[in-house]
């Protein structure tokens, strides 16, 4: 399993969109797809388990937005330094 990261994707300076890569297997695709909150669309695998959350729009998106989701799955929670690079950009 991978660890945790962000992927963000960005136009002319400005973040557009992000993924917060959550651990899952290599071959592991999304089953199902979850709305949480104003932005926040998690993947859910076949086993009912979170591997990843699509960050639609980085600018409304806050870490305690976030972590509300990951306790939610009983997941650690990230720090700001993890997102920095969210509002760096913006």
């Amino acid at each position: 399993m991978q660890g945790t990261y962000l992927e963000v994707t960005f136009r002319s300076g400005t973040p557009l969109a992000a993924y917060l890569y959550l651990p899952r297997r290599l071959d592991e695709k999304s089953a199902r797809i979850e709305k949480r909150g104003e932005g926040l669309l998690v993947d859910i695998a076949a086993d009912g388990r979170p591997i990843g959350i699509e960050i639609a729009i980085p600018a409304l998106v806050t870490v305690e937005a976030v972590n509300k989701v990951l306790t939610s799955f009983g997941l650690p929670t990230v720090d700001a330094a993890e997102l920095a690079p969210l509002k760096l950009a913006a």
